[in-house]
């Protein structure tokens, strides 16, 4: 494969796990493009996708774990996991800065996902070869 054969991928995921195969299909995909030498910029979380990076899902013992299995794929090949500020705060999704800021007795985001405003998506729209969406419904 050459280097103009190889595409970069952002990929938006608007669909909650458990409520929604975004997330499954989104990880099947993004696996397979590694796989085949193709890189993923990063992976945008937007509306209900957001709880995807919640560090308190907790599913039962024989289900997959959604977004552990997420984290650990972001973490082995180095790719950006982000959830939209908007999205995350109107959903009770918050990192330790916005913890604070709210004045909250506690934050969920799980490592190593971030949040940040939509200019990521912006940039990783921009960066990318192609931007995939993964929606609910």
């Amino acid at each position: 494969m050459t280097d103009t054969d190889q595409h970069s991928f952002t990929l938006v995921i608007t669909g909650a796990p458990y409520s929604s195969q975004a997330p499954q299909t989104a990880l099947s995909f993004a696996r397979a493009a590694v796989a085949a030498r193709h890189r993923i910029d990063r992976v945008f979380l937007y509306g209900d996708g957001v709880h995807l990076a919640s560090a308190l899902v907790t599913p039962p013992s024989d289900e997959t774990h959604w977004p552990n299995a997420w984290a650990r794929f972001l973490t082995d090949h180095k790719v950006a996991g982000i959830a939209c500020i908007a999205s995350a705060l109107r959903r009770g999704l918050v990192d330790e800065g916005e913890q604070k800021r709210y004045e909250l007795t506690a934050s969920n985001l799980l490592s190593p996902f971030s949040i940040a405003g939509l200019g990521e998506w912006v940039e990783g729209t921009v960066k990318s070869t192609r931007t995939l969406y993964f929606h609910g419904g």
